[in-house]
């Protein structure tokens, strides 16, 4: 077994963080593939908008309900499992409907919730909604289903804390008391009464509604307003899933590609999740250029090249000189920043190479497990 699989063994909750463009989608559902091969029962879930995992889990679609990787698919990929595969795709707008039906204390309340218009922006693309939801969900399949292993994949993020503090952030944005206040007048006026209230309401009001708009101010207390009586729930939820996050059977996967930028993020990150005690089960460097030539021996001239293997095209030598050169001065800064992500992080590493086509079947994502 792998240096990460064995930093992985005994794991229920694996979480795949760090920058956007790093390969996450594709190494959470190897690490879940492995796991499946291994006699568990796996789930991936992911949040993928161009649908990359569905086709190459052999799945027409993915959706916010967990589906099993058909075992046609995976005999025609060659892949024999000890156990089984699933795999899902958060749909955020679902995932917010589901959380409010079961915070909401009567039917009438829940349907004033999904007609706002501010509501209907939250969920389905507010900043640090996916972030929130992903946790919720993962909370949801950790305790209430019965898989050996859940495999998240993080949202793709500018800057890859987005994924701690934005669920913080929409908490205290639904529980703001001094919005609601100020603002829950507004919605109780209504639109015949709203200019009224304008001119009796608050001066801090007055001055929100002429950059805002009534409507929208009006939409932004009614919001506030009907999540009334809800947020201690919301709140009590949110800290359940910290405390699952920090459980010796959850592990952090933090996964970077070997450019200077993306290995800077993924340090800092590892440093933050250091600061909250996150339990740091791995580090990947994912998509590294690997050398051709040994690293301490000169490369061969044309000549020498010319000399090996005579005939052929006359610049051919020479060509494949700089070619070998140009790829060797790749792998080697490749080499660098992989050497000084992996100097300070803890947890097993990994350094998997750059494959020579994209991962998009079974068989690929098999060939990448093995590799792990």
């Amino acid at each position: 077994m792998g240096a990460l699989f064995q930093g992985l063994a005994g794991k229920r909750v694996v979480v795949c963080v760090g920058s956007g463009g790093v390969g996450k989608t594709t190494l959470a559902a190897a690490i879940a593939l492995r796991r499946a091969r291994e006699g568990g029962r796996a789930l991936v879930c992911t949040i993928d908008p161009a649908r990359r995992l569905a086709n190459a889990l052999g799945l027409e679609t993915l959706g916010n309900l967990e589906s099993r990787v058909p075992d046609r698919e995976l005999a025609a990929a060659g892949i024999e499992l000890r156990g089984g595969l699933h795999a899902m795709m958060l749909d955020v707008k679902r995932s917010w409907d589901d959380l409010v039906a079961r915070h909401a204390p009567d039917r009438a309340r829940q349907e004033r919730i999904f007609q706002n218009r501010l509501y209907q922006q939250l969920s389905s693309a507010l900043a640090g909604s996916q972030e929130y939801m992903a946790m919720e969900k993962l909370y949801e399949l950790a305790t209430e289903r019965d898989y050996d292993l859940v495999v998240l994949d993080t949202p793709p993020t500018v800057h890859a804390l987005d994924f701690l503090e934005a669920p913080d952030r929409i908490l205290d944005f639904l529980g703001n008391d001094t919005a609601r206040v100020i603002l829950l007048p507004a919605a109780s006026a209504g639109k015949m009464g709203f200019r009224l209230f304008q001119l009796g309401g608050s001066y801090v009001a007055r001055t929100l509604a002429r950059f805002t708009g009534a409507e929208a101010l009006r939409d932004l207390g009614e919001f506030l307003g009907t999540f009334q009586g809800m947020y201690d729930g919301f709140k009590t939820r949110a800290a359940a899933v910290r405390e699952l996050l920090g459980r010796a059977d959850v592990g952090f996967v933090i996964v970077a590609s070997p450019s200077p930028v993306s290995v800077d993020e993924a340090l800092y990150f590892h440093e933050q999740l250091r600061a909250k005690a996150m339990p740091i089960a791995g580090v990947v460097a994912n998509r590294v250029t690997t050398d051709l030539w040994p690293a301490d021996g000169p490369l061969p001239s044309a000549e020498a090249l010319a000399a090996a293997r005579p005939g052929g095209a006359s610049d051919l030598p020479a060509r494949l000189a700089r070619t070998l050169a140009d790829h060797q001065v790749f792998a080697r800064a490749d080499r660098r920043e992989v050497e000084r992500l992996f100097a300070v992080t803890t947890g097993a590493k990994a350094a998997l190479p750059r494959l020579e086509t994209d991962v998009h079947d079974l068989a690929g994502l098999a060939t990448l497990a093995a590799r792990l």
